[in-house]
């Protein structure tokens, strides 16, 4: 796993250098997924906030796993961001874990994945936002390579630094790829949560629970309300 390990911080080196920055997201995640072996990658900024940002996903069931997190504000990778620490999840079927609703949805929703690991994302000593890995087996990671997998976490920030004004966009459209992907994951929802929080008086912050809470629910996804309140007039929501 030590080889793997290398070899994956120097994909993700490699992809970075040779990308435009609209890319380097997506192809750093690719390169992390592709080096570890693992069968999905994702990658997150302020990950353990409300303002949390989605970069990129490999796939859809990474996609998927992420919106689970961000749906019930909990689970591996929030962990990973909040503590600056490794977590890992070894087998989801038969392991209990700290996150009762995370656990209980990606069983339902995504039964082949079975183990799940998050590696916080540090710049100094302030975690940026995290990466996190799905896998279709049990313990694909041990914890020696978890250990060693702080080396693609540190590879994967040093690819995202020179594209950090591009990143952080604030209140702008994202400017990298896939852009349909990440606007309808990071960028509508926010424009929902702040249409909401207008509609019903309310803050920012209970608007977002109050999407949160429909998701959990109606079992929907984030983006298919976001798409519902944004296409709904004033006062019909």
């Amino acid at each position: 796993m030590t080889a793997e390990v290398t070899k994956a911080a120097r994909l993700v080196a490699r992809a970075a250098a040779g990308s435009p920055g609209a890319e380097v997201p997506r192809r750093v995640c690719a390169a992390v997924r592709e080096g570890l072996g693992v069968d999905g990658a994702t990658l997150s900024l302020l990950t353990d906030t409300p303002s949390r940002q989605l970069l990129a996903a490999s796939d859809d069931a990474a996609l998927q796993l992420e919106e689970i997190q961000f749906t019930v504000a909990e689970g591996p990778c929030v962990s990973a961001a909040r503590t600056g620490e490794p977590v890992a999840v070894n087998d989801l079927r038969h392991e209990l874990t700290p996150w009762p609703l995370f656990g209980a949805m990606t069983r339902e929703k995504l039964p082949e994945v079975r183990s799940v690991y998050a590696l916080p994302l540090f710049f100094g000593d302030y975690v940026l936002g995290s990466v996190d890995l799905l896998a279709t087996r049990p313990g694909a990671l041990d914890e020696e390579a978890l250990e060693q997998a702080a080396d693609v976490a540190d590879a994967v920030t040093a690819a995202l630094m020179p594209t950090r004004e591009m990143l952080l966009t604030g209140n702008e459209a994202p400017a990298w790829e896939p852009e349909p992907v990440v606007r309808a994951h990071w960028f509508d929802t926010w424009r929902a949560v702040g249409a909401l929080a207008a509609r019903r008086r309310v803050t920012p912050e209970d608007a977002l629970a109050l999407l949160r809470a429909e998701a959990f629910r109606t079992g929907r996804s984030l983006p298919d309300i976001t798409t519902d309140i944004l296409r709904d007039p004033p006062g019909t929501s």
